[in-house]
Formats: structure tokens, C-alpha cells, sequence
């Protein structure tokens, strides 16, 4: 059996340089529990701003896909089974943008523990 788990939401940011990712907001972290594995299955973002924006999953603090969003863009990137996630492992969702952006990140991942 699978259960299907998400870190959504719409998110204000203001950018600190794309080569200074940090946490989009603390409710984007997720643990995987002990007795189960879990994977990613997608991740799709949306950018307001004018610039371009990175969505980075950061799995056990390591950075691990960098995403581009681009400028009033969105995309969609498809991970299922790119690697499986091993109980008390966690994925967190960072994001970097230029200095001084500003602008909101919708932001939609998909994970499932099987």
C-alpha cells in the first residue's frame, strides 16, 4: 500500500543570489517515517517575479535537484524513481533567486511512502 504525501503552497520570497539557496518556508520539510521508504514522484512550481528562480530539493541538508523556474514562468519535472528515500531521511524544498528579487513561488511536490 502507498501513501501519498504533498509540500504545497504559495510562497513569498526575496532573493539573496541563486548561489545562496534557503528554505522556502519551515512547512516544506518533510521526514520520511520509520518502517517505510519514500520517493518523490514530481515537483511543478510557478515564479511571479520577473527573474528567473531555482526550486532546489535539499535531501538530508545536501542539495540534491536544482530546478529553474522561469521569468512569470512555470514548470514541471517528473522524478519518479530517481532514488528512493530511506526512513528518517529528509527532503526539504529551498529556493534561490537574484539579489533583491522579490515575487511569490507556487510550489507543488509530489512524494509517496511505499
Amino acid at each position: 500500500m502507498t501513501t501519498p504525501r504533498f509540500l504545497q503552497g504559495a510562497f513569498e520570497f526575496e532573493g539573496h543570489g541563486l548561489a545562496k539557496p534557503a528554505l522556502l518556508d519551515p512547512s516544506l520539510s518533510y521526514t520520511v517515517p520509520e518502517g517505510v521508504t519514500g520517493q518523490v514522484l514530481y515537483v511543478r512550481a510557478g515564479n511571479s517575479s520577473d527573474e528567473l528562480v531555482s526550486v532546489l530539493l535539499a535531501f538530508d541538508g545536501a542539495p540534491s535537484r536544482w530546478l529553474p523556474v522561469g521569468a512569470r514562468s512555470d514548470m514541471h519535472v517528473s522524478l519518479r524513481v530517481v532514488e528512493d528515500l530511506l526512513a528518517g531521511s529528509t527532503v526539504e524544498i529551498h529556493y534561490s533567486a537574484p539579489e533583491g528579487a522579490t515575487g511569490t513561488l507556487v510550489v507543488d511536490c509530489g512524494l509517496v511512502e511505499v
